[in-house]
């Protein structure tokens, strides 16, 4: 498994969503999902930042001739949906869709195109920078997939590889050895708390009713989870590769 981090910087005036992001510098955009197919692209997004900013992001997601992610400098034609899953004062979720036309491209797709299919996605977008990180399933060489998007963009903007990583099997900082340190208290509380909908929203079991399920009192079902949710979020953040922590060292 590799993991790929690069970025794309974009020119003045043909990404509407990156010129929003430069006009309001305090907004950020990260993608909470990406998937891709050899005929579509679906996204969700998180954009934060002040209500005007929020109001020009969502406009420059809906222009007529903008689609996420497209490298096409003119219109492609291709057909899109967007839809505001979520708004808050200062937060936003967006939710796009879109079919590719015959000349459409975007880093999602060309990573299938080279790299096949089980990749995962994540970004991170800032004033014109679009930061990618991309999980790949194997060890594929980037050379030609990075020759192909530095074509693709040679027009609109630069791009810049950042971080080329091997992660071999077994090594540290998977979810699964994470959860293998806790206790089989810790295991089974967590456990029933997912199947019970403890941690949905809006949440569908309280903590009382929870520990009457496990028959054991509210105090001791409350400091196993506490304790196994410490241990998980800290090995977490230990591992990750975070996009945030990268771009503060830019």
């Amino acid at each position: 498994m590799r993991e790929l981090i690069f970025e794309l910087n974009y020119q003045s005036g043909w990404n509407p969503v990156a010129d929003t992001l430069v006009e309001y510098s305090d907004a950020t955009i990260r993608s909470l999902s990406c998937h891709v197919t050899s005929d579509n692209l679906w996204r969700v997004d998180h954009i934060l930042g002040s209500p005007d900013a929020l109001n020009a992001v969502e406009t420059a997601y809906k222009t007529s001739d903008y689609f996420p992610d497209c490298l096409v400098t003119e219109d492609c034609e291709a057909t899109s949906e967007t839809q505001v899953l979520d708004r808050t004062e200062e937060s936003l979720v967006i939710y796009c869709v879109w079919e590719r036309s015959d000349i459409c491209t975007s880093v999602p797709h060309l990573a299938l195109e080279h790299f096949g299919e089980g990749l995962l996605f994540e970004t991170r977008q800032e004033e014109n920078r679009h930061v990618w990180r991309i999980i790949l399933p194997g060890n594929e060489p980037i050379g030609s997939f990075a020759d192909a998007l530095r074509a693709e963009i040679d027009d609109i903007g630069g791009m810049e590889l950042l971080r080329l990583t091997d992660h071999k099997p077994g090594a540290g900082g998977s979810a699964t050895q994470a959860s293998d340190d806790l206790s089989t208290e810790q295991r089974q509380a967590l456990h029933a708390a997912v199947a019970h909908g403890y941690y949905e929203t809006p949440r569908q079991i309280e903590l009382t009713d929870l520990a009457n399920e496990l028959s054991i009192p509210q105090s001791t079902l409350s400091y196993r989870l506490q304790r196994a949710e410490a241990h998980l979020a800290t090995n977490f953040v230990a591992a990750d590769s975070s996009l945030d922590s990268l771009s503060t060292n830019q």
